[in-house]
């Protein structure tokens, strides 16, 4: 079994825990917690051995009644690799604890990619990372837009991606985000910062990336136009794309308005946290003219990343090829049986 240490328990980490605690091949150390909270419990209730982050925080912990299994160090030592949901910029700060442990640790997609020695989507370039000691599962929407790019270069080959990007002002949970009645190009300047993050997994792909900030806290949705390098059919699109595992092509008859549906239809599923973790992408907006691709595709921010960090332990340990992997993951999930093609 690989014994994965989880340091941070939020957003991220709560998710990749149970996920990870889910594959038949992985077990959880631990988690790792700056200070008791309702997060902290919820961990020592749903069975996770607690680790304090932060040493002098320790007493802190006991005063609210929360048993520690002992500190992140101890965390970091007792695993055989550690995946990091910490808060941007402080993945990039622990990765000296990382390295002196001999320990190898995923970041998340809000560290800068020259703190780590690879980048990470596993449909992308999965046998790249083995064997090295930082890997950096990107962020959200650079995971969705790799996804995508895969099998269009595959297939296709691709002459140039431009892609407005459509973001949310936070999580459900982060009521400090915003803007809370406003639209805000972010960043005013271009491209944003998602192409040149999906040049780490596609170095010579053209590119070219917009962002947009809005009030919601649902989903992102990418509004993409791909040149394709040749010629192609909408509907041989629909199918190639289709045959992806963690590319789900809404039917029509589902009647999927927006983010607000889609995440209904997962709840309805028995989704944990009603939790998306594919590219939703609108089957009829796919449209081809020439040699010009059009889609509408939505993408969870908080969900779509956990099969990533799965399959990126595999990838880095060398314990399993992609294909192997992705399966696994998949299916000790549950993500085929969910909302792949409809079925549900």
């Amino acid at each position: 079994m690989i014994r994965v240490g989880i340091n941070g328990y939020g957003t991220i980490g709560k998710r990749v825990a149970a996920a990870v605690r889910a594959q038949p091949d992985m077990s959880v150390v631990g988690v790792a917690k700056t200070r008791p909270n309702h997060e902290a419990a919820t961990a020592v209730d749903s069975g996770f051995d607690l680790y304090a982050a932060v040493e002098e925080r320790e007493p802190r912990f006991a005063e609210a009644g929360i048993e520690l299994a002992g500190d992140v160090e101890h965390l970091v030592a007792e695993s055989d690799i550690v995946v990091d949901g910490c808060p941007s910029g402080v993945g990039a700060e622990n990765a000296a604890m990382y390295r002196e442990h001999d320990t190898p640790a995923l970041l998340q997609g809000g560290e800068d990619a020259d703190a780590v020695d690879a980048s990470f989507v596993a449909r992308a370039n999965y046998d790249s990372v083995t064997g090295a000691e930082l890997v950096r599962v990107v962020s959200c929407n650079s995971t969705g837009l790799s996804r995508l790019i895969a099998p269009l270069r595959e297939e296709y080959g691709i002459e140039k991606v431009r892609a407005t990007l459509v973001r949310r002002g936070g999580d459900p949970a982060q009521s400090g985000r915003g803007p809370i009645n406003d639209i805000l190009p972010d960043p005013v300047a271009l491209p944003s910062h998602h192409g040149p993050d999906v040049n780490t997994i596609f170095p010579d792909l053209a590119i070219d990336t917009l962002g947009l900030k809005v009030p919601a806290t649902l989903m992102h949705t990418h509004s993409i136009n791909v040149t394709l390098a040749s010629e192609a059919d909408a509907e041989a699109v629909r199918e190639r794309l289709a045959a992806e595992s963690r590319l789900f092509l809404i039917p029509g008859w589902l009647d999927l308005d927006g983010a607000g549906d889609i995440k209904e239809l997962a709840g309805d599923a028995g989704r944990p946290r009603a939790d998306v973790w594919e590219n939703c992408i609108w089957g009829e907006s796919i449209t081809v003219e020439g040699r010009d691709l059009y889609l509408f595709q939505a993408v969870h921010q908080e969900a779509d990343v956990v099969p990533e960090n799965v399959d990126a332990i595999r990838a880095v340990l060398g314990t399993a090829s992609a294909a192997e992997s992705i399966r696994t993951t998949n299916e000790a999930i549950g993500l085929e049986d969910s909302l792949e093609r409809g079925q549900f």
